[in-house]
């Protein structure tokens, strides 16, 4: 951030270099007259600096951070210097006793290079997991060692229960200790049918985290997830670089119990080689997983065995929250989220940079709600406090989040709304601005009426069916019932046009969403983020000027939690 009195300044250099001209004792006669007149207004600071995001930024993502995982040296460097920026800010320590941070107990278990998981028929094996190229492995229960044998594999379609859409793909089966292999996303995805889920659109059904979770519940010893592109949205090699090396949790009273012995995902190549031995064809089994009354199918002869070792520690990472408290009605609050995690080193992976840096996911969003709350401060505070939220275990699951949301520093129900900011594309400015999961709340109303003198517009998410709208943050507070917007950077170049921005996105998506090349470059035109950060400031500030409070349209599978909340 920076200060400027550009049109004072230049009026009065104007007349000092004029009244210079008259001598020593009219400069004083002149300095008595000004004394003694009006004040010109102080100019209001500009909301955001392109440069101040950039050093933000640059320092987030540096190989020094070492990726900001979670419980490391270099995730503890780095919300130490979110928490020095927001006390630089003048932001007010908003977490436990007195300071900036809430401590999130995790733990932290890394699989052992001694683990097995193989798929076979008979003595002949089908898939062999090396946990690379063909398949990745884990467990979320907190045993040092544990093992699968001789599991019947079942395919159980997307292995979702949904009964709202009248949908059950365990119908009919006890899957008690048996290993179940399903597709990823949901069946609406598959058939671009409006009719079957939300069509293209992903639903929570379609989630990684919703399938793991439901084998669970359905007694399985292990769950393996179909890696496919198109309908997952990202390549294998995003599946292989998020999987291996440590995996987090949030520290859960039954040690992991309720989840299945393993989890994985496996790649296409190899599922075909899986259906194969199964005697099965892999194209008419897909085609009747989407199809409404499908039941699950056993393959048949088909076994997995799997032994999984594996460092178990707790570890202690942190939220970090700073605020600005109301003149007038300090118990009410706006609140801003990012994340400030990433996936940090992975020694044992290829290529010689060995550091997911996160550059864009997300040192953009962090940066952003650094530069806005610093916005609060320059501009005075508001009449309704805020907070600033940088979270921790986003992309272990939304841990810090999810966290949050159980032990929310400020209280849900006086959360007028919030506004999450999680990866910003270095495109430039645009024409648009990204919803993702459009249609959701009033807050859009108010995005649109800002953007509209800008001679801006509301764009939908482009690719709902890859179901962003569960992948970060906000989603952890809206299922309490807080109005969140998830906006973005939009895709039209005011100067390149459309077609150049989503080259641009799809370019990042490929070769450096969740990869080494996650990097902070000098060259970024940072002037996007800028303009992002200031249309996402004012959107904030005028809620926290304002008595009305927002809520999700009707309809909102939200709604109903929120108006609950508000009665308490």
């Amino acid at each position: 951030m920076f200060s400027t009195k550009a049109g004072m300044m230049t009026h009065s250099l104007f007349r000092t270099l004029s009244l210079a001209l008259l001598g020593a004792s009219t400069l004083t006669l002149v300095a008595c007259t000004t004394d003694n007149s009006p004040t010109e207004p102080k100019a209001k600071p500009p909301v955001a600096s392109a440069a101040e995001i950039g050093r933000r930024i640059e320092r987030l993502s540096s190989d020094e951070m070492e990726g900001r995982a979670p419980g490391t040296k270099g995730g503890q460097m780095a919300s130490q210097y979110i928490a020095d920026e927001m006390k630089a800010a003048g932001l007010k320590p908003m977490g436990e006793n007195g300071t900036f941070f809430q401590p999130v107990e995790l733990t932290e278990a890394t699989v052992l290079p001694n683990s097995t998981l193989t798929i076979k028929t008979g003595d002949e094996t089908i898939v062999s997991a090396d946990q690379k190229t063909n398949a990745v492995f884990w467990t979320k229960r907190l045993d040092n060692s544990l093992s699968v044998a001789d599991s019947d594999v079942v395919f159980v379609g997307y292995g979702v229960v949904a009964p709202e859409y009248d949908w059950d793909d365990y119908a009919g089966m006890d899957v008690t200790g048996k290993t179940v292999v399903m597709l990823v996303n949901d069946p609406g995805f598959a058939t671009g049918d409006d009719d079957l889920f939300k069509g293209k659109s992903m639903t929570y059904y379609g989630r990684w985290t919703y399938k793991f979770e439901e084998a669970g519940r359905q007694g399985a010893a292990a769950a393996i997830i179909i890696h496919q592109t198109e309908p997952a949205s990202y390549g294998w090699d995003v599946v292989q670089g998020s999987w291996t090396g440590a995996q987090y949790d949030l520290v859960r009273p039954d040690g992991g119990a309720s989840r299945t012995k393993v989890e994985g995902w496996v790649h296409l190549d190899a599922a075909k080689e899986l259906f194969k031995a199964a005697d099965m064809d892999m194209d008419a089994v897909m085609t009747a997983a989407k199809t409404p009354g499908f039941k699950p199918m056993a393959m048949n002869g088909v076994t997995l065995d799997a032994t999984l070792n594996q460092e178990v520690a707790t570890t202690t990472s942190r939220n970090v929250a700073g605020g600005v408290i109301g003149t007038t009605r300090p118990d009410e609050y706006v609140l801003y989220m990012a994340h400030w995690d990433h996936l940090g080193k992975n020694e044992d992976a290829e290529g010689d940079d060995k550091i997911w840096n996160g550059a864009v996911d997300n040192a953009t969003g962090t940066a952003a709600i650094l530069e806005i709350g610093e916005a609060f401060v320059q501009q005075g505070a508001p009449e309704r406090s805020a907070i600033f939220v940088a979270v921790t275990a986003e992309e272990s699951g939304l841990l810090g989040s999810a966290y949050y949301a159980e032990a929310p520093l400020v209280p849900l129900n006086k959360t007028v709304a919030g506004i999450n900011i999680d990866a910003i594309l270095p495109l430039g400015k645009t024409k648009d601005m990204v919803v993702v999961g459009y249609g959701a709340s009033e807050l859009e109303d108010r995005l649109n009426d800002i953007l509209k003198p800008r001679d801006m517009y509301i764009v939908p998410d482009p690719k709902p069916e890859a179901g962003y709208y569960y992948r970060s943050d906000h989603i952890s507070l809206a299922k309490k019932g807080v109005p969140m917007l998830y906006a973005d950077g939009g895709n039209e170049h005011i100067i390149n046009g459309l077609e150049y921005g989503e080259n641009f996105a799809n370019d990042y998506t490929k070769y450096r969403y969740h990869k080494p090349g996650d990097e902070y470059d000098n060259s970024w035109d940072l002037t996007g983020i800028e303009q992002t950060t200031e249309i996402l400031f004012e959107l904030g500030y005028g809620i926290a000027n304002d008595e009305a409070w927002v809520n999700w349209y009707e309809g909102s599978e939200f709604r109903a939690v929120r108006d609950a909340s508000m009665n308490k």
